[in-house]
């Protein structure tokens, strides 16, 4: 079948996007799903950094591509057990086979062919069914139809409007995530959120979830640092002040617990370990550019017991994790509505990257 998706051909070209134009609208001929896959029509896609970092250059894929991986849509073909025709699906960004090692032990975020395929830009069974056009992370959701791996989907709540479905598949996954799978945060324990995008956002709901107190909250957009004070933050830090890290600490009575850092800097990652008391965890969302290495006094990991960790995908596993979230946004105790900026249009999406890039917006939905 013909589909119409944004296709980037080329990445680092200059902003404002709304002038270059990496991404342009093509139509594109779609194979039909095979052994174990799904033609998906897609309803909506959130726009994240990761796809900005492709965007950028500062995270190298393989080109061509086409871009989106938090997206939710509508089985219309299934050829996998356990879908049909109208079921409701929220794709994650990682296809987890079930058989490696790390899917074995729980671990899905850390699927080794899922890895695989992912760099390859193909889907999990090593195949493409984008006609010369690569899958970004399994997923391509900025199209009107995708055929994705069935391990890539999870079935959620025909109810939930797409563009609040959408937001699960990442933004919440990762950020809700990497506080209660990843840290493990427990009530009454100190964090700080750096980075206050739709991942970070989502990681300061979920500390407020699970009963983080105090909860710092630090960025360089006003705007979202007031956000953040509604969403349940106890203080807030504008970055741009130079004593950002004695704030933090002051705050917390000497260094918070645990510091999450989703900005996708090996400088502010320095700042957040900084930040942490001695026994804390630092944990690290975001993706820097691979060049990126980031340095901490050696003798304080032993010495002070301080713990750094990364965070994939949430530490989630999305079959058990994404509907848990779905039920705890209905039972009004994880608003990720709030993170919802605007929808816009698939011709409008490079506009509306110039707006990600600039910090003035927090997770745009494009709805088809």
């Amino acid at each position: 079948m013909i589909v119409r998706g944004a296709v980037l051909r080329e990445m680092g070209l200059p902003a404002p996007y709304a002038e270059s134009r990496p991404l342009r609208v093509e139509e594109l001929e779609l194979a039909p799903p095979g052994p174990g896959e799904l033609l998906v029509r897609i309803r909506a896609a959130g726009l994240c950094h990761s796809d900005l970092s492709v965007i950028d250059g500062s995270r190298p894929r393989v080109m061509p591509m086409l871009l989106g991986h938090e997206a939710t849509g509508e089985v219309v073909e299934s050829a996998a057990p356990g879908f049909a025709p109208g079921d409701v699906i929220a794709c994650a960004f990682v296809p987890a086979c079930g058989g490696c090692a790390p899917c074995a032990e729980g671990r899905a975020a850390l699927c080794e062919p899922g890895a695989a395929a992912n760099t390859a830009g193909t889907l999990l069974s090593g195949s493409r069914r984008l006609d010369g056009v690569h899958h970004h992370l399994g997923v391509s959701g900025f199209a009107d139809h995708a055929v994705v791996s069935a391990q890539s989907a999870v079935k959620i709540d025909p109810t939930l409007p797409p563009e609040i479905a959408a937001l699960f598949g990442c933004a919440v996954m990762t950020g809700v995530g990497a506080v209660v799978n990843t840290a493990q945060v427990r009530a009454g324990r100190s964090a700080v959120v750096f980075g206050l995008g739709g991942v970070g956002l989502s990681a300061l709901l979920g500390a407020v979830l699970v009963g983080a107190h105090p909860i710092v909250a630090v960025d360089v957009v006003p705007s979202k640092l007031a956000l953040a004070r509604d969403l349940g933050a106890t203080t807030v830090v504008d970055a741009r002040d130079g004593d950002a890290v004695e704030q933090i600490r002051d705050a917390t009575a000497g260094g918070a617990d645990y510091a999450f850092e989703t900005v996708g800097s090996a400088k502010v990652l320095e700042q957040a370990y900084a930040a942490t008391r001695r026994g804390g965890t630092t944990v690290t969302v975001g993706l820097p550019h691979p060049s990126q290495a980031f340095s901490v006094p050696a003798v304080s990991l032993v010495a002070e017991e301080r713990t750094v960790k990364g965070s994939y995908l949430g530490s989630s596993v999305p079959s058990r994790d994404i509907p848990r979230y779905v039920a705890l946004y209905r039972a009004g105790r994880l608003p990720v509505d709030r993170l919802l900026t605007a929808t816009v249009r698939l011709d409008d999406l490079n506009r509306a990257f110039d707006d990600l890039a600039a910090g003035t917006s927090i997770r745009q939905v494009l709805l088809f």
